[in-house]
């Protein structure tokens, strides 16, 4: 935590903690967390992935697909072929539902 306090826009460590409050079971935090990031950064590829799945398992199926969407879009754009296919799986998994 100091190190956040010292570096607060730090992407990698917000998701860190982020992750750490899903573990917590605090998705709330942990969902302000990975929008944060997202507004600040938005080629923090793996918020993407993390964001849309805990709003697949909250049951926020329609904003799940929309981050998705936008991680796909950013992964392509970063040239991130591993990022692009672990959310495309995902999306596939959601939307074939």
């Amino acid at each position: 935590m100091e190190m956040l306090n010292a570096n607060p826009q730090d992407s990698f460590l917000q998701h860190a903690l982020a992750l750490e409050y899903i573990k917590a079971g605090n998705d709330a935090a942990a969902r302000r967390l990975f929008e944060n990031i997202l507004l600040h950064d938005p080629g923090y590829i793996g918020s993407y992935y993390q964001l849309a799945r805990l709003l697949e398992r909250t049951g926020e199926h329609k904003l799940a697909i929309e981050w998705y969407e936008k991680g796909m879009a950013a992964a392509k754009a970063a040239g991130d072929q591993h990022a692009l296919g672990e959310l495309r799986a995902a999306y596939a998994g959601l939307v074939d539902d």
